[in-house]
């Protein structure tokens, strides 16, 4: 009975239930869970080890890292059981499982050969051996002019470098420090003084309303948790007729990449994307495919006009 009890009594605690509901998904290390949780690491470190001697995580030592999981077996069925009862549809949960998706799917990208041989210079699409060039012909053949742009996912900042000439602000946004490094430095060696980089969740962007003229998110929304709360927010910063590009891979069949290199979703469908598009308010422009070993599909959309200004020109006309 005092084993059941100090279980329960560590369990609850907010924190502590979020770490259960992260470590059901799969092992993750003290860093990620900072990460994940916004909070500090000495912080989590006791929330951590209070789970731990009550038998409701499994440490394991790897090296220089510390893993938690839930223990498997009869061991595990009490940390299973809270888990289950968590509501599915709580926001604060929600957003722990969109940030524990891209930080798997970081460590991936991290542990790739690809990513530690070629550092800045890393580009998912010349690692899945795409056409590389063709999708920035189009895009760059896509894009107006214009005074911001911003650049969502940016990872090391290519898009950026590709679409710096053509705007007098470039702003790209990514929520890995490790990615924002590498931007940062292929930045700095081009001398494109016109673009930053910063620290951001995709889903809840620290930029006013329609405040940028182009948003791009190139090879983004198959990690995504929810792609179409990503799209919406993009939306929400594009001013008025601002355009929103969508770079990603067309529906495929590839499981491998859905289980080796931690793709949340195997590719989308022009139907799929506009709904997201629509839903956020955007009108389709259209879209265009690039075929390779796996076709990438490029979708454009405008931010329509406010109700008000529609009518207005209606009547002008």
């Amino acid at each position: 009975m005092e084993q059941l009890l100090a279980s329960l009594r560590a369990a609850a605690e907010p924190t502590r239930l979020r770490l259960l509901a992260l470590a059901a998904r799969g092992s993750f290390c003290v860093m990620e869970f900072t990460e994940i949780l916004g909070q500090s690491q000495p912080r989590l470190s006791r929330h951590l080890k209070l789970l731990c001697d009550c038998g409701l995580l499994h440490r394991l030592r790897e090296g220089a890292n510390v893993w938690f999981t839930l223990p498997g077996g009869e061991e595990g069925a009490l940390a299973r059981e809270l888990v289950a009862r968590l509501p599915l549809r709580d926001a604060i949960l929600e957003a722990d499982r969109r940030q524990a998706v891209r930080v798997l799917a970081e460590r991936e990208r991290v542990a790739s050969e690809s990513f530690r041989g070629k550092g800045a210079d890393w580009d998912e699409m010349r690692a899945l051996e795409l056409p590389a060039q063709a999708v920035e012909t189009a895009l760059a053949g896509l894009v107006v002019a214009g005074d911001k742009l911003l650049d969502i996912g940016t990872g090391t900042g290519r898009v950026l470098e590709l679409l710096a000439a053509r705007f007098g602000q470039a702003l790209g946004v990514d929520a890995s420090k490790q990615m924002l490094a590498l931007a940062r430095a292929r930045l700095a060696k081009r001398e494109l003084n016109n673009c930053t980089v910063r620290l951001a969740d995709m889903y809840r962007l620290p930029l006013a309303d329609g405040s940028f003229d182009t948003a791009v998110l190139q090879m983004v929304l198959h990690y995504a948790e929810d792609p179409a709360g990503a799209v919406a927010e993009a939306a929400r910063v594009l001013a008025p007729g601002g355009r929103l590009i969508v770079i990603d891979l067309a529906e495929h069949g590839r499981t491998d990449l859905t289980a080796k290199r931690a793709h949340r979703w195997p590719g989308f469908s022009d139907d799929g994307i506009h709904r997201f598009l629509t839903a956020a308010g955007l009108n389709d422009a259209g879209a265009v495919t690039i075929p390779g070993p796996l076709d990438v599909r490029i979708w454009s959309a405008i931010r329509r006009q406010p109700a008000r200004r529609e009518a207005q020109l209606e009547q002008i006309a």
